[in-house]
Order: structure tokens, then sequence, then C-alpha cells
């Protein structure tokens, strides 16, 4: 089974594939892992982020590998665990220029089919064109969305968890400049797929939303929810 997860940034995506992998007993891939790590390496060989040809080289060249279980996964960069370093704001911020180079999301795209075709019980991917480019036919489609201010506020608030110093206002102004490269983008373009499941994340805790989703899966598989399907969590801060 291969389910898709799209969305903006801060809407939620990680935390909620990881917990429908884990449910599911399913892979789960993070590609915005998968292109922060080119980011990481364009940024450790001083390559110019506007120089489409030498920064898809690096693409072509690295060898990315994502390891371990949901909860855990490790990002390999070349042989090395880089799970720490593409999670920094430089490293977002390249990986969100990155991502607008056409050759970068071709290497990338076939990557992440190839690890999605070859889960021997099915895939949870989430990115920004998943359900609408890499896996068109996916079984299920999900489309997480939220205000860019709750997602702003829920960046802020693990940043600020993590010791990263920013504002609220600065972690805005990056959410908006995000959106805008992501939807204005030639090539793949954040899009919600025809027959996606939109859902609204703005003012729904993450047990609201994980119940949502998996009611959804459910039916996709033909089977009836589970009412017992409910995480027992309560107001948990979406990690991004």
């Amino acid at each position: 089974m291969i389910i898709a997860i799209d969305g903006p940034s801060g809407a939620g995506k990680s935390t909620l594939g990881k917990m429908l992998a884990k449910k599911l007993d399913l892979l789960y891939l993070d590609t915005g892992a998968m292109y922060r790590a080119v980011a990481l390496r364009v940024v450790r060989q001083k390559i110019d982020l506007k120089n489409n040809e030498q920064v898809a080289g690096a693409a072509e060249a690295a060898r990315i590998e994502l390891t371990g279980e949901p909860d855990s996964l490790q990002i390999v960069l070349d042989g090395s665990d880089v799970s720490a370093e593409i999670r920094t704001l430089d490293i977002a911020q390249a990986a969100s220029i990155v991502s607008t180079n056409s050759n970068v999301r071709r290497v990338m795209v076939d990557h992440q089919r190839q690890i999605g075709q070859s889960a021997a019980k099915g895939c949870v991917l989430e990115g920004r064109d998943i359900g609408s480019v890499v896996f068109p036919n996916a079984d299920i489609k999900f489309f997480l969305t939220a205000k860019p201010e709750a997602r702003a506020r829920r960046r802020f608030e693990e940043d600020k968890a993590k010791g990263r110093i920013s504002t609220y206002e600065q972690t805005l102004a990056e959410i908006n400049e995000r959106d805008e490269r992501d939807v204005s983008r030639e090539d793949s373009p954040l899009t919600i797929a025809d027959d996606a499941v939109v859902i609204d994340t703005s003012e729904l805790d993450l047990s609201e939303v994980f119940a949502q989703m998996l009611s959804a899966v459910r039916v996709a598989k033909g089977e009836r929810p589970d009412s017992g399907d409910e995480p027992n969590v309560h107001r948990v801060l979406f990690v991004i």
C-alpha cells in the first residue's frame, strides 16, 4: 500500500506520517529529508545554490539512505549519519532552493519511486509532490494544511524547545517565503491532487487528525474504521 502525504511546511506531515507508518507497519519515507541531504552536500562543497548544473551534479553523485524505525529515522549521506545536521534552519532554507532545480527533482523522484515500490508491505511518503508527481496512483492521498500563523507557531515552539534562537515573526516570514517558493516553482509545484483527502490541522490536535487519516486509510482498504485506532495523545506539539 502506498500512502501519499503532501502539504506545506509546518502542517504536521512528518509527525503524522511516522504515526501512520508505525501503526500500519509500513516503511516511512521522509522525502524532504532527502532534499535536505542534497542541500547539505551542496553547502559542504561550497557550490552556489543558483548554479543549477553543479547542484544537479551534487544530487546525482549523492548516496542517500534512510534507515531505522519511523521514530528514529536516520538519514545517511555518503556513508555518514547527517540526521541532526540537515535539521538546521540554514539547511532547510537551502533545501527549499535546491528543490526548485528540475534535474535534482528528477533524481530524487526516481529514487523515491524505487524505495516505495521495493517496500515489501508498502510505504508512507510525505512531501510536497508525492500524490501529484511521485505516486499519482497512490492507494490514498492526503493533503495536510494549516494557516501560516498556526504553522509558524508550531515551528517556533519546536525551535524554542530545541534551544534554537528565533522569533515568531521571523519564523512566520520564513514560512511565508517557503510557501511562495513551493507554489510558484515551475517543476512540480505544491498542489492538491484532485483525489486527495484534505485536512486543515489549524484547530485540530494530533489525535483528531490521526484518527481522521487512519479512518480514511481503513476505508481505502475496504475495512471498517476501528474505534480503537485513535492514539492516546492530547494536544501534542507537531514535530516538523
